[in-house]
C-alpha cells in the first residue's frame, strides 16, 4: 500500500463504523471527529441526525488506544 499512495499518505489505523456523524441536513461533522481523535470534550452534538454514531467512533477509540498501549 506505501507504494501505491506513497508512505506520508498512509493512515495509522482505520476504525470501521456503521455511518459518520452526520447533521439532519446530511453535512459530515468533522469537528467531532477530530475531537474525538485529540481527546478533546464532544460539545454540541444536538444537530446530529444520530447521535449513537459518535459514541460508537470514540468508543472503537478508546479500545484502539488501549491496544497499542
Amino acid at each position: 500500500m506505501g507504494k501505491v499512495i506513497g508512505p506520508i499518505a498512509k493512515p495509522d489505523d482505520i476504525i470501521l463504523t456503521p455511518g459518520l456523524p452526520k447533521t439532519r441536513s446530511g453535512k459530515i461533522m468533522r469537528r467531532l471527529l477530530r475531537d474525538v481523535a485529540e481527546g478533546r470534550p464532544l460539545g454540541d452534538i444536538t444537530t446530529l441526525a444520530d447521535p449513537s454514531v459518535v459514541e460508537h467512533i470514540k468508543g472503537e477509540y478508546e479500545r484502539l488506544k488501549t491496544k497499542l498501549l
